[in-house]
């Protein structure tokens, strides 16, 4: 028998990830590298597998992960969440020690558009009285 695969999308700004997790040996792959590699700084690497490190799961469970759309900041956000999402259905109990450290939570903020006759969404051109 197959082992069990639980799938899950994580969503922050205009980023999205899908994450497959399954039981194993710490095996992590963002986009086919890893995950300090794709993500760069130290910073994002970290916030994207910290649920991993709330439930202390690093090296009993192996994730493929693939992200697309927005920035980094955006993408670590949204593994962040798939992770947490998929390491819930793995196991339901882990939701109480990962909701109080907000991995549960999709994060709603997002950039605002530009509106016309301003040069961004809240600025306004210089006002001239003369």
């Amino acid at each position: 028998m197959s082992e069990q695969t639980f799938v899950t999308v994580g969503r922050r700004k205009t980023a999205r990830a899908r994450v497959r997790l399954t039981r194993g040996t710490g095996k992590i792959e963002v986009n086919g590298s890893e995950p300090r590699a794709y993500f760069k700084t130290e910073e994002f690497a970290n916030a994207a597998l910290s649920p991993l490190k709330t439930v202390d799961m690093l090296d009993q469970v192996d994730i493929k992960i693939k992200a697309e759309g927005g920035g980094l900041n955006g993408q670590a956000g949204a593994v962040r969440l798939g992770i947490a999402r998929a390491l819930e259905k793995m196991n339901g109990d882990l939701r109480a020690s990962l909701k109080p450290e907000g991995h549960m939570k999709r994060d709603p903020r997002s950039r605002e558009r530009k509106k016309p006759g301003q040069p961004g969404a809240r600025k306004r051109f210089q006002f001239s009285k003369r």
